[in-house]
């Protein structure tokens, strides 16, 4: 089931998805959140660091599993998503470090990493919500259209429209990865909830082909009408089409 929530403007955006998982905390102070990096979730997290600040909420007990990483950036690469995580979010926070996961993309075996998180994910147990943004292409995660798509985390080889789209964090696209671990579609769909935020006119198409089209692996956000339990956010440029 999808329910889509329609906003006007940035500040009802972030609020609103800093909301759901607010609350989620406060109902559950142990639960396991899903995380995803990218500018999407930016206003997110700081309108969730206002309100731990205030006080309103605190994650001591929660613990987060994030999506994917680049591979062959080490960890304090000012693009490394496990730096994007910890600047934007981890370190204004009360979740100790120990407790948030992020691939490692800098291991000399990236496929063991993969593993290895894979393995990490297993042990944890069902993920309680799952952040996801939404690629142009209809990624989510890492996970690229493609013939098949990987259930388990895996490595995947970045489409050029995803370097494209990413160029803008690096010197220069010959600076982007060309490769990543990201957990696999059946690893997304296994959470208890998704929320799924997109923003913005360029957004529009692709959401109404993850939302409304038809489940094809050409649209890996298409595996969403799947899921019984999924939120979706979006702005009224990104909802303009559904």
């Amino acid at each position: 089931m999808i329910n889509i929530i329609k906003v006007n403007n940035e500040q009802q955006f972030n609020e609103t998805g800093a909301g759901i998982i607010a609350s989620l905390v406060q109902t559950n102070p142990r639960v396991k959140l899903g995380l995803a990096t990218g500018s999407t979730p930016v206003g997110v997290y700081q309108r969730l660091i206002e309100l731990y600040k205030e006080g309103v909420v605190s994650f001591k007990l929660a613990s987060s599993y994030n999506l994917d990483e680049y591979i062959g950036l080490p960890e304090d690469h000012p693009e490394s998503y496990r730096r994007f995580m910890n600047e934007k979010l981890f370190n204004h926070i009360d979740m100790p470090l120990e407790n948030t996961h992020v691939p490692s993309g800098n291991s000399s075996n990236a496929q063991q990493a993969a593993d290895e998180y894979n393995r990490l994910l297993d042990e944890a147990g069902q993920v309680d919500l799952q952040l996801l943004g939404l690629g142009h292409n209809g990624h989510i995660g890492f996970n690229e259209p493609d013939e098949d798509l990987q259930g388990q985390t895996h490595i995947v080889t970045l489409d050029e429209r995803t370097r494209q789209a990413n160029a803008r964090f690096f010197d220069s696209i010959d600076d982007v990865p060309t490769h990543a671990i990201t957990m696999g579609i059946g690893s997304i769909l296994k959470a208890k909830q998704i929320l799924l935020m997109a923003k913005g006119k360029d957004k529009a198409e692709i959401v109404a082909k993850a939302l409304k089209g038809p489940i094809t692996t050409k649209c890996p956000a298409s595996f969403l009408q799947t899921h019984p339990n999924v939120v979706v956010i979006l702005d009224q440029e990104a909802g303009s089409l559904v």
